[in-house]
Parts: C-alpha cells; structure tokens; sequence
C-alpha cells in the first residue's frame, strides 16, 4: 500500500505546478486537460469553460509525485486539516524553499532551531496549501 497527496486547486492548478517547479524543482510527470479525456466525462463532470483545466496531474518533489487537478475549478480551492511535510538535507536548503514557498503566502512559524531540528518552519503558500520545512538531523 501507499498513500499518495491529491490537491485540488479549483481552476488554479496548472499555475500551482509552475510555482512548485520554480519554487521546489518540481517536475512535471503527467498532465492531462479534461478536453484530453480518451474517453467522454460524464454530463456536467466539467464546468462550462473550463475544458483546458487540468483534470489530473502528477509531479516530483524530490523522492514523492503529489497528485493535482483543478477539481470543479470553483476558485475556491480549501485546504484544511493537513500539511505537507518537505524533509530537507540542510539549512541552506531549507531557508531557500521556506522562503520561496511563503512567496505570496503567510509565514505561520518562522525557521528556527529546535530540540529536533536544525531548522523547522511552517507555512502557508499563496494557494492556501500549508508547509513545514524541516531539516533531517
């Protein structure tokens, strides 16, 4: 068994990508539109518009492919309960992606030493997805 992240980005995801890319170096495994669909989607499945939307998308964030679509691209994506967890080889590492992913987003705890890390930070990026940033001792 294993146990794979899906975020559903409400019609933002494709943008979500790019910045996971340029943020983190991110790379793009799979996308597919829902206007690639092999085969018909079911009535109302898309909303008007939004053919081009991302209907799945897998990428690789070091060792882990998170999963991705745009969802029933509301604009309204609502991440809550959760956080993804970037485990990172040292300190130079970890301040660059905390401050690239708080691009745009909000700085819950500053990176800082504790009792179980060198560094270890939590974050929330500009699509309301929730970070923590820690270095593996």
């Amino acid at each position: 068994m294993r146990v794979q992240g899906y975020l559903v980005f409400e019609g933002r995801c494709e943008e979500a990508v790019a910045f996971y890319h340029q943020a983190l170096g991110a790379e793009v495994a799979m996308l597919m539109r829902y206007q690639e669909s092999p085969e018909p989607l079911p009535e109302g499945m898309v909303p008007p518009g939004a053919e081009s939307k991302v209907m799945h998308a897998a990428f690789r964030i070091g060792d882990t492919v998170v999963m991705a679509s745009d969802g029933r691209c509301t604009g309204r994506p609502a991440f809550q309960g959760f956080s993804l967890s970037l485990t990172v080889a040292d300190e130079a590492t970890a301040d660059r992606a905390f401050a690239a992913l708080g691009e745009g987003g909000t700085v819950v705890m500053p990176l800082a030493k504790t009792f179980y890390s060198p560094r270890f930070g939590m974050v929330t990026d500009k699509f309301g997805v929730s970070w923590m940033v820690i270095v593996q001792r």
